[in-house]
């Protein structure tokens, strides 16, 4: 057993190095300039698919509201059905501002196995304006977000802005777990990638394009039955030879799970859409979780194990805290991150195991193409 030992031994010093980098990569992607933004914008629509109450969710859907930006702005949300509790939300939000462009579309025509992508073809046509902003409904924005896209999107040869995001806890201690998965595992691990050419990310936190590119590219409707929908658009986009950008912008995503058991699926759902999309870099990465290997090295070779454990708890503190200093907030106590990397590491390792999804109360079955269907 001493050579599974040092397999893993030799897994967590490579997951070691890699956190490193990461910290490099971080400080280096968010001091970058933004792009310079231009003179009066042209108008926009935002659409936000919108499904249940959330806690905060008003004040989410407010900062898309609350912008520097001298364009006409369209807040266009969509919901299935009429007593769904988030249209309370947008009603509350439309005479708290009653000066503002709040439009609330409720259709419950069903598109496809993907219910957002099927909102989101349900509320195109009330859009008033040629650039699209999709966003989740648990997003929330500095002031600066909308002209931060606009200047991103004027770029040559960009077809497509979207955003990197970190974690914040609504719901409790859970949710923050939750939220320090996002922080201190995902964030750093997508900019990595990004910055490093090895995956072109386009995310469902943020993803701004205009009509003419949407048209391009099938519109929605191409997405209808497609988990990864976010991915699946930028890839897309690629395919029309434009290039999907991320401005150094940090976005807030608002963790609502009230338990470990809705945590679970929450993570294991997005496991198992990366693992669909990239099924050997997936499997590959289990090099970006030092800290579970090194404990497991220790169980078989006990004193190169602590070593590499009390390193990579070293690093991980100090990724966690070059995260927080970015987003100017900390999303978790530090003393959960091991905790934090367990649940990681088990969603890890449970997602090569799983052929079905919970999502949003709906039970659907992944395609070997990666399709979904209810």
């Amino acid at each position: 057993m001493e050579g599974f030992g040092i397999l893993l031994a030799t897994l967590a010093a490579i997951g070691i190095a890699y956190r490193g980098f990461a910290f490099l990569v971080l400080g280096r992607f968010f001091a970058a300039p933004l792009a310079p933004a231009g003179g009066a914008g042209g108008g926009i629509t935002i659409l936000k698919p919108l499904y249940g109450d959330e806690p905060r969710l008003q004040d989410n859907l407010a900062t898309f509201l609350a912008q520097d930006y001298a364009g006409p702005v369209q807040l266009l949300c969509g919901v299935g059905s009429a007593d769904d509790p988030a249209r309370l939300a947008v009603e509350a939000l439309q005479r708290a501002h009653p000066h503002a462009d709040i439009a609330l579309v409720v259709d419950p025509t069903r598109h496809g196995a993907n219910a957002k992508v099927g909102n989101l073809i349900n509320m195109l046509g009330a859009a008033r304006h040629g650039t699209l902003v999709l966003s989740d409904s648990d997003m929330s924005v500095g002031p600066d977000y909308l002209a931060t896209l606009t200047a991103t999107l004027a770029q040559p040869g960009v077809g497509a802005a979207t955003c990197f995001y970190r974690g914040r806890g609504d719901g409790g201690f859970w949710s923050r777990v939750s939220a320090g998965i996002i922080s201190h595992v995902a964030l750093p691990d997508m900019v990595v990638g990004y910055a490093s050419g090895l995956a072109k990310p386009c995310m469902g936190s943020t993803i701004a394009l205009t009509r003419e590119t949407l048209d391009a590219i099938g519109g929605f409707a191409r997405f209808a039955d497609v988990l990864a929908d976010d991915h699946a658009i930028g890839a897309a986009i690629a395919q029309q030879g434009l290039a999907v950008a991320i401005p150094p912008l940090l976005l807030t995503h608002a963790c609502a799970e009230g338990d470990f058991a809705a945590v679970w699926r929450q993570k294991l759902r997005w496991a198992v859409t990366i693992r669909g999309l990239q099924p050997w870099g997936y499997a590959g990465s289990i090099v970006t979780r030092p800290l579970p290997l090194a404990l497991l090295a220790a169980l078989f070779i006990p004193e190169t194990g602590l070593v590499l454990s009390v390193t990579a708890l070293a690093l991980r503190l100090a990724v966690a805290r070059r995260v927080d200093r970015i987003a100017g907030t900390r999303s978790v106590a530090l003393w959960l991150l091991p905790m934090i990397d367990l649940v990681d590491f088990l969603v890890f390792a449970a997602s090569f195991t799983v052929r079905k999804i919970d999502w949003r109360g709906t039970r659907l079955a992944i395609e070997p193409d990666g399709r979904i269907a209810a």
